[in-house]
Order: structure tokens, then C-alpha cells, then sequence
């Protein structure tokens, strides 16, 4: 037997002496191939036994073109609802053996781009929440990042993606507060450039046509809790009585604000928010808003992007909705 140095692992150059072969030879006869002469393959089976030899699982991988992770990329990982999909992707991929690499672009649309194929390159495939990346971007991601999958920006092009049906769920809200007898109300959206955004303001437009005599004023805020403080003058300022959020951090926000002000909620003016962050339950009031199954998606995802990874074609388009929760938030509208 070959000396390996008391305790030392053996390495495949160990194995290679023992059995008089050439390190690509033991190589091959570790990764199954069967190119390998059935003798040779013997030898270095024996010497495997000898040396009580155990592969390393990353060396092995690379080997193969695998590295076992895949990459994960969302806008704000601060983002409770970020983080809740990260959460049931982390599930599924641990299940079936795979790591996760996080990828945090701090809302910066520009940084989407490079951080979506660095971490490509470092993972056998790509999970992508990049809802406010230009087209143009979009389109050299899709060409060179394969597998993956998208999460939250729908696209015409033949990938797998999931979306939280957000014209759905604005839907779900406006409905509520109409039977509140809310007639005029105002809507706090994010960036213009998000898809999710355009799809709230199809929600909002679908409303206008559903609820004759609803008349629902538009007004960029963005995406933050700082978003929805600052807003709360200019809110106070219009003739709503009730707003719709963007999200349940805009309308946490927004709250908080209010309280400061000591304008009463929903006695004065009613709130909503979107996506049932866990925060949502403890502001003060409790928020109403659409409960949307994060955990869920992130699973889906995660199967979608196996799928793409064993070469299977892409699936219709997943689109996920949630569901009215009410909350103490919202109230009938002031006479």
C-alpha cells in the first residue's frame, strides 16, 4: 500500500501512483465513464479501496460542469416579501441538494444586468427577480444565462416565470373599498419602470370601468417605508378617503406618519397595502391588504428552474394570486 502520511487523505494522485495510472485516468473511472479500459478501471478501483479514497463533492462537480448552487437575484433583500420567496426557493434546493447564492442589487436597475451573469457564471442556473430591469438588459440575460427562470417580470420570450398576479390583487382591493363606499381614492405606486407596477395599474384601471363613479388619482411614491412617510402631507392634501399602496412597506410608511399626525385611520382616511409582509399584522392599525403566497412561489420557482436545468421547454407562464385579508385598517367611507 502506498504511504499517505499517517492521517493524510489520500488524493488522486495517490490513487494514480498506487495504480500506475495517470491522474485523468482515475478521473474518468470516478465520474463513470465508460472510455476507460475495463483492467485500468479495476487497478484504480483496487487502489481506491487501498487508500480508503474519498472525492471531493466540489472537485468532482466542477469536473462535471456543476457546481450544485444556483443563484438567487432580487432587488432588496431587505424586502420582507424578497426574502420570503428566497425562503421557499432555499427550502426546495436543500431538499434536492443544492446550495443558494444571494445576489442583492439594492434597487439599482443598472447593476441587474452584470450581477444576473456574474452569478450565472459561478452556478448551474439562474433564478431572476428583476422586475424594473430595462428590456434591452432583460433580452442579454435571457440569451446567455440559461437555465432559469423569472420571477415577477412577465415576458413574451419562450422562459420559465412565475408572477404574483398584482392586477388581480389591486382588483381585490379596490372591490373593498368600493363596498366601503370609497369613491374617491388615490394610488401610491412604485417605480414607473417596475412590471409589477404596470400590472397594479391595470388593477386600478379594470376598477375606473367596474365601479361607475370611482375616480382613482395616480402618484409615484416608490417602494420604501421612507416612501410612504414622506408621502403622508401630500396624501392629507388630496380628496381621497381611502389609499391604495403600492406595498405593504409604502402603506407601513405611510401609517406611521399618520399616527405622528394624529389623524385618525380608518376613521379619516382608510389605507391598503399589497403582499402581507409579516409587519403588516402589527402596525398600528393592522393593515389590510392582499395576502400573497410567497413561500409558495419561491417552491415553484424552484421547481420551474429544475426543470429548465434537466433541459425540459418552459411551461405556460405561473401566475399566482392572493387573497383580501381585512384587517383595521380600512373602514366605510367618512360622510
Amino acid at each position: 500500500m502506498t504511504d499517505t502520511g499517517g492521517t493524510r487523505a489520500a488524493t488522486i494522485g495517490d490513487v494514480a501512483r498506487t495504480a500506475g495510472v495517470s491522474r485523468a485516468t482515475v478521473s474518468r473511472v470516478l465520474n463513470g465513464r465508460a472510455t476507460v479500459d475495463r483492467a485500468l478501471a479495476e487497478r484504480v478501483e483496487t487502489a481506491i479501496a487501498q487508500l480508503d479514497y474519498r472525492p471531493s463533492e466540489t472537485a468532482r462537480n466542477l469536473s462535471l460542469g456543476r457546481t450544485n448552487t444556483i443563484a438567487v437575484v432580487v432587488p432588496d433583500l431587505g424586502n420582507p416579501m424578497f426574502q420570503a420567496i428566497l425562503h421557499g426557493v432555499t427550502l426546495g434546493a436543500a431538499e434536492d441538494g443544492y446550495q443558494v447564492l444571494v445576489g442583492d442589487t439594492r434597487e439599482r436597475p443598472e447593476l441587474e444586468r452584470r450581477a444576473a451573469l456574474d452569478a450565472r457564471r459561478r452556478c448551474d442556473a439562474l433564478l431572476l427577480c428583476a422586475p424594473r430591469m430595462p428590456d434591452e438588459d432583460l433580452a442579454v440575460v435571457l440569451a446567455q444565462a440559461a437555465p432559469m427562470v423569472l420571477i415577477n417580470r412577465p415576458t413574451p420570450a419562450p422562459v420559465a416565470q412565475l408572477a404574483m398576479d398584482y392586477r388581480h390583487a389591486i382588483g381585490l382591493v379596490a372591490d373593498h373599498l368600493a363596498a366601503l363606499g370609497h369613491r374617491r381614492l388615490l394610488y401610491l405606486g412604485g417605480p414607473l419602470s417596475s412590471a409589477s407596477n404596470r400590472l397594479r395599474l391595470e388593477g386600478v384601471a379594470d376598477a375606473e370601468k367596474r365601479h361607475p363613479g370611482l375616480v382613482v388619482q395616480r402618484q409615484e411614491v416608490g417602494a420604501s417605508l421612507d416612501a410612504g412617510s414622506d408621502i403622508a402631507d401630500a396624501v392629507l392634501r388630496s380628496d381621497a378617503t381611502a389609499v391604495i399602496a403600492f406595498n405593504d412597506l409604502v402603506a407601513i410608511g405611510l401609517l406611521s406618519r399618520l399616527d405622528d399626525l394624529g389623524v385618525s385611520v380608518p376613521g379619516r382616511l382608510s389605507v391598503v397595502g399589497v403582499d402581507d409582509i409579516p409587519f403588516a399584522r402589527y402596525s398600528r392599525p393592522h393593515l389590510t391588504t392582499v395576502s400573497l403566497p410567497k413561500d409558495a412561489l419561491g417552491t415553484q420557482a424552484w421547481a420551474q428552474l429544475k426543470d429548465a436545468m434537466a433541459g425540459r421547454p418552459a411551461a405556460e407562464p405561473v401566475w399566482v394570486e392572493g387573497t383580501l385579508v381585512e384587517r383595521h385598517s380600512t373602514g366605510q367611507a367618512p360622510a
